[in-house]
């Protein structure tokens, strides 16, 4: 059981770094297949992995950690003007333009931005990964990051782990 822990955690972490590795179906899969297994314990293990996983992207954003020099260098190079990039330009002005109503919007109503990161913690709505790198842009304190983050991760996948048991129990 042990070793199904630690296993959950380490795919926890890395779905939390690389956001195409799917922690909903490990967890489906592992309660279905295997017995014995705690769901708290589960849910428990996935909440520590997913944020320490996006601790990472928190502080990127926030600017205490450096990214390492290949993506830095790739980040912030100058590139001549081209016809695709600046229609690109055009494209998400728009969106580029909304993002940063929603930082300024943040920094004057820090609690906004708390109840946001909490609610996305539990339902994935707006997306975890979004809100991590934006409570890392306003600034939020890293207390209440951890915190409200392991409290909604903890909750949303110990609902997710007892889920396969409960559907057993009613059909």
């Amino acid at each position: 059981m042990l070793a199904w822990l630690a296993l959950t955690l380490g795919v926890a972490f890395g779905s939390a770094v690389v956001p195409v590795i799917s922690i909903e179906v490990f967890v489906i899969g592992l309660m279905t297949s295997e017995n014995g297994i705690p769901w708290l314990a589960v849910g428990a293990a996935v909440a520590i992995g997913q944020i320490a996983g996006k601790l990472l992207y928190f502080l990127a954003a926030r600017g205490s950690i450096r990214l390492p020099d290949m993506l830095h260098r790739r980040l912030h190079r100058e590139r001549p003007p081209s016809a695709r990039r600046y229609r690109w330009h055009l494209r998400t002005k728009r969106l580029r333009a909304w993002l940063e109503a929603l930082r300024e919007r943040c920094h004057r109503h820090p609690h906004w931005m708390n109840g946001t990161y909490g609610i996305s913690a539990i339902i994935g709505l707006p997306p975890f990964m979004a809100t991590s790198v934006l409570a890392g842009l306003v600034r939020m304190r890293m207390a209440t990051f951890v915190g409200a983050g392991l409290l909604g991760r903890f909750v949303r996948f110990s609902v997710l782990a007892a889920s396969p048991a409960l559907f057993a129990n009613l059909i």
